[in-house]
């Protein structure tokens, strides 16, 4: 009688601990997020912060696995595995999401924000939004941005003006607007996945590429290409998209969860690029490469350079210019 009573009761506590047990355990979400910079970097730390708001905030029934240093492949793939619905999110450059919403182009153009504080008026406000309802059509979600500087040039050789870019080979990322852009400047475009650019750098593939202080740091290009002008010819933000295969199976309340998440997350985000931004280029210099100081009088001739550029551009690309300019 003893043992039936003792079998009795570990079949009713196993019951009661499946029955009555929290959900974040049996019931849980976890999605996967893919990130190709690395885990200490500031938009992965970003990431991260937007997870834990993630999981806080649904009481641990959603959690974000963020997937770092390309762990589920470089930008162009996990993009496409987003669509898919294979993979739930990623943070990539606006660059490679413009093949899908060619309004991005627009936000890409060089010279065209007055500072950082106007970029993120546009990003924040009604012309961000727009992009994220065009990103539907693709099978996007746009949640949110980050912040990613201003984009310059690094080189082999010192380069001082913009004639000394002429015929040199620059990296650019796999979007014809930055095509069109070093084309501009009578430089070579070589577009080359994230990954390939060190090894295409030590060997002589290409003569240079264009990013900013962070990345210049992070990914060791500056033991490469020793050479950094502050031409300052791009403000590429970051983008956070999820796949709407997935997200439209959540339920209403987990989509606001994630969508306020990567909202908080976004000036925890701004904030660490700022101060990496500092660390980077005080590190940089330290390290003995040579920092070219763009001139007004010099920035002008970049500008410049960039008309043909904006006259290529189709009428639709323009009038989200306009609108962007129009930003006070």
């Amino acid at each position: 009688m003893k043992k039936v009573s003792i079998v009795l009761l570990s079949v009713w506590l196993a019951t009661f601990i499946l029955a009555g047990s929290p959900a974040s355990v049996f019931a849980q979400k976890v999605l996967k997020l893919g990130e190709t910079h690395p885990q200490d970097y500031p938009t992965t730390k970003g990431d991260y912060e937007f997870a834990r708001l993630v999981k806080e905030r649904s009481n641990g029934k959603m959690v974000i696995e963020v997937y770092h240093s390309k762990q589920l492949g470089e930008e162009k793939a996990v993009i496409e595995q987003v669509q898919l619905g294979a993979i739930d999110f990623t943070r990539v450059s606006i660059s490679p999401v413009s093949a899908f919403v060619r309004d991005l182009d627009a936000f890409q153009l060089p010279y065209l924000y007055r500072d950082a504080a106007h970029m993120w008026k546009v990003l924040n406000g009604p012309i961000g939004q727009e992009i994220f309802k065009k990103l539907e059509t693709s099978n996007f979600i746009g949640l949110g941005w980050f912040e990613a500087g201003s984009r310059n040039f690094y080189t082999k050789k010192q380069v001082k003006t913009v004639v000394d870019l002429k015929g040199m080979k620059i990296r650019v990322q796999q979007a014809p607007l930055m095509v069109g852009l070093v084309e501009a400047l009578g430089a070579v475009a070589t577009p080359l996945a994230f990954g390939e650019v060190y090894s295409a750098l030590q060997t002589g593939v290409i003569d240079g590429a264009e990013n900013n202080w962070p990345s210049y740091l992070s990914t060791s290009h500056y033991e490469v290409a020793k050479f950094f002008i502050t031409d300052e010819h791009t403000r590429v933000p970051e983008i956070m998209i999820a796949s709407k295969k997935v997200f439209d199976k959540l339920s209403k309340e987990e989509q606001t969860i994630i969508k306020k998440a990567m909202q908080d997350a976004q000036p925890y985000q701004i904030k660490l690029w700022n101060e990496f931004e500092k660390v980077a280029e005080k590190t940089v210099r330290e390290k003995g490469n040579t920092i070219t100081e763009v001139t007004s009088q010099e920035k002008q001739k970049f500008m410049d350079a960039m008309k043909p550029l904006y006259d290529k551009q189709p009428p639709e690309i323009i009038a989200v210019v306009n609108k962007i300019r129009a930003v006070k």
